[in-house]
């Protein structure tokens, strides 16, 4: 009978991951597609001018969808501390969609002039608010449902499915490469995915309504739910907060280096062409997703902390190295090895980030404690990354945003080396096992 109970709770355990990872996974996908085709879609939105040009405006846009990141994670974590986890990630998977369907039905600049850049970055606000709410959201709601002992791999999954929406977003690309010209592509086959990702949301949001709500939300006590979600109660954690920020700033620097720029990197400085830098994206990402419930999984056996400090001092030695080298890589094998080095470097944060963050805080202001500082330091940091490396190369320095990299993570380093191991000190588990 135990086995029996056992299993159904295991299966019950499953059922609501997959249904909160899936939706995950098609709110990244909605984000990534921007970027994944940008080369494609930037001279439809602002004036004509130098590719180098296009593509930073269209960086700069996207840095501006991550400034709504942190007001969502405010807005979202707020209303998942007070009305549940469940109630906030189908909230935002509805605007995630509206966002996606105003950017494939905008007109280009050549139609509709200013209008047109106007619109994107109203459509990039509304997706930067979900994604913000998702986040911190996400990481509560998977890191609660998880069951003692397996947190870390269960966890690990916001980051698969993460990884899996740029994976989804790039095997598009490759399709639509595959059928459609370079002109078509240009012209209207980049509005293809953006239906696609707000087609998918609506699907989400079906599944969603069906997820069951965590246990330590729906036990939390009526004194816990008055203070629920405020931002007076999260200041009471002040070494929480900062400890978020902290191990976040190269965490973030380092993840959106080594995915979403350095595809521009392998086209517009390695000189490799398209067409291969997406094959070689999601190969290697591919690896990518693989090592994430690994990492997670080895993180329940011998504690957060240790990936953690391997990802600190890796990424603060190799970065500067792995560019220098990939600035003169012709092979796009090549080319692939050294993005694998660096996906397998920064997997020591991917895979644990979520709950390290989310052991950090009682459950009355976990998603607001685990999505606002991660949220505010994601906009100053990882949304700009893109921003400032093509900044640097237009001004003819662009190693100078390898340091930056690299100073980045190191700073991060300190942060884990201080910090003690939340998987001894959690309070998920201290909570759970006070209530029973």
């Amino acid at each position: 009978m135990t086995q029996t109970v056992e299993r159904a709770k295991t299966r019950s355990i499953a059922s609501n991951i997959f249904k909160g990872s899936v939706g995950n996974l098609i709110e990244w996908y909605d984000w990534y597609v921007y970027t994944a085709f940008a080369v494609y879609f930037s001279a439809q939105f602002f004036p004509k001018g130098n590719p180098t040009s296009q593509l930073l405006n269209t960086a700069a846009v996207f840095a501006v969808g991550f400034l709504m990141r942190p007001i969502g994670s405010l807005l979202l974590g707020r209303y998942a501390d007070r009305h549940g986890r469940r109630a906030a990630l189908t909230l935002s998977i509805s605007v995630m969609a509206g966002g996606s369907l105003i950017i494939a039905c905008t007109p280009s600049f050549g139609t509709i002039g200013v209008l047109a850049p106007v619109i994107l970055v109203l459509a990039r606000l509304l997706q930067g608010l979900s994604l913000g709410g998702e986040y911190g959201t996400s990481a509560t709601y998977l890191s609660e449902m998880a069951s003692s002992g397996r947190r870390g791999f269960y966890s690990s999954f916001q980051y698969v499915t993460l990884i899996a929406g740029q994976l989804v977003a790039l095997g598009v690309q490759i399709i639509l490469q595959q059928m459609l010209s370079e002109p078509d592509m240009k012209s209207w086959g980049w509005r293809i995915p953006f239906v696609i990702g707000a087609m998918g949301a609506l699907t989400v949001l079906w599944l969603r309504r069906t997820m069951d709500e965590s246990e330590q939300f729906s036990k939390m006590s009526s004194e816990s739910r008055d203070n629920a979600g405020t931002v007076r109660a999260l200041m009471k954690h002040p070494k929480a907060v900062l400890t978020v920020i902290g191990l976040t700033l190269g965490g973030t620097v380092a993840f959106y280096t080594y995915t979403t720029y350095l595809q521009k990197f392998m086209v517009n400085t390695v000189g490799l062409h398209k067409e291969t830098v997406s094959w070689i994206n999601f190969i290697a990402l591919l690896v990518f997703v693989i090592l994430q419930p690994l990492a997670g999984m080895l993180s329940d056996r011998i504690g957060r902390r240790p990936l953690l400090i391997s990802f600190g001092i890796l990424g603060t030695l190799l970065t500067v190295p792995l560019f220098l080298i990939m600035e003169h890589t012709k092979s796009p094998i090549g080319a692939l090895l050294l993005m694998l080095v660096g996906l397998i470097i920064v997997t020591g944060y991917t895979s644990i980030n979520a709950i390290v963050k989310a052991e950090l805080f009682p459950t009355e202001i976990r998603a607001l404690g685990v999505g606002f500082p991660y949220g505010l330091t994601v906009a100053v940091f990882g949304g700009t990354a893109e921003f400032i490396a093509l900044w640097f190369k237009s001004i003819g320095v662009e190693s100078l945003f390898y340091y930056y990299v690299a100073v980045c993570i190191g700073i991060s380093f300190f942060v884990y080396w201080r910090m003690g191991e939340s998987s001894k000190v959690s309070r998920i588990e201290a909570e759970l096992d006070a209530k029973h």
